[in-house]
């Protein structure tokens, strides 16, 4: 009873200060973001669960739009808006599922149930990231969308793989990956392969198989050569040349090569990437190869790039806030760390 008072009350102190943002210093507004994350868990775990106080629903026939709304908001790091329209969707989409036979909802539920997903896996809710990535499993395989299915069984990959469940992961991509119904989906189905693929070779690099992990990233991005840019429906985003080399920066720093991971970013043009989300995933990412390297003034500098381009990723996310505070402990503190450790809620 205690902690959910103390996250129900976390959270609509957060969602008041969003709201309604106190008079003051642009500062001061920062700092509520470090409980952004909170308030996200807190509104999701409600609208799932079906507890808490539901806001007005969007009518049905926008429910599409709203969805898309939601997608931008997520791959621009508007995470103060997607508190409230991720958790309305979902509220939604049940709400008309339950009015009557029709299953048509169950695609968009199940696309956005895969957004919840990525969410939660980014604030490291693994728990309510399980039960989000089995509702979308469920509802894609009613509405009979093989894409999706398949980025549910990424998604599943992912969580198996953070719990260290890494013969799971690896099946779980490698599977989805060999399905005839992917194989038959074109150019999509194709990108979304290369997608698993990529997944199952970051795996990799948790089970200490480098030469493994370089394998897999290279027939990810044989695929991607041939194939190009493609832009995927729903939540799957883009997957090309680009994306792959993304990946490349956090699979070697993870395999133990931060040299390897910083030739990899020095090949990736920053603004090419599709959207904010991805190009500060790619900051925070180099950011960590900085610190492997002891490159220290360097890691912080991209630490502070990366909260000019997206301050509601960088407040909100548990790795950075966590890389954050080891840079507080293992070294001398300057005005721009201490500074960027209060507005990410990270005790100085």
């Amino acid at each position: 009873m205690y902690r959910r008072t103390l996250i129900t009350g976390l959270a609509a102190t957060a969602a008041a200060a969003i709201a309604s943002p106190l008079p003051g210093t642009a500062a001061s507004a920062q700092v509520d973001q470090a409980v952004l994350g909170s308030l996200l868990v807190a509104r999701l775990r409600d609208a799932m669960l079906g507890v808490g106080q539901a806001p007005a629903e969007p009518p049905p026939k926008s429910l599409a739009e709203h969805f898309v709304g939601a997608l931008a908001d997520f791959d621009a790091c508007r995470y103060a808006r997607l508190a409230v329209s991720l958790p309305r969707l979902l509220r939604a989409g049940h709400a008309l599922t339950l009015s009557g036979g029709d299953t048509a909802p169950y695609a968009l539920l199940s696309e956005a149930y895969l957004l919840a997903t990525r969410m939660l896996v980014k604030l490291d809710e693994l728990q309510l990231g399980w039960l989000a990535v089995d509702r979308a499993r469920q509802f894609a395989e009613a509405a009979d969308v093989a894409l999706a299915v398949a980025e549910a069984a990424r998604q599943a990959a992912v969580l198996a793989r953070k719990a260290g469940q890494h013969d799971q992961a690896l099946a779980l991509a490698l599977s989805a990956a060999d399905r005839p119904d992917l194989r038959r989906a074109g150019r999509a189905g194709t990108a979304l392969r290369g997608l698993l693929i990529q997944s199952a070779a970051y795996t990799l690099t948790r089970c200490g198989d480098r030469d493994g992990m370089r394998e897999l990233t290279d027939e990810a991005a044989a695929i991607a050569d041939e194939i190009g840019r493609a832009t995927l429906p729903g939540n799957q985003g883009g997957f090309s040349p680009l994306t792959v080399r993304l990946h490349r920066i956090s699979a070697e720093n993870h395999a133990g090569d931060p040299r390897a991971a910083l030739d990899a970013a020095h090949s990736l043009p920053l603004n090419a990437l599709p959207s904010v989300e991805r190009r500060s995933r790619a900051l925070g990412d180099i950011a960590v190869t900085y610190s492997y390297l002891g490159r220290r003034a360097d890691c912080i500098q991209t630490l502070l790039a990366g909260e000019r381009l997206a301050p509601e990723e960088t407040h909100a996310r548990p790795a950075t806030k966590s890389l954050i505070s080891s840079l507080l402990r293992l070294g001398p503190t300057s005005t721009d760390l201490r500074g960027l450790a209060e507005r990410s809620g990270v005790l100085v």
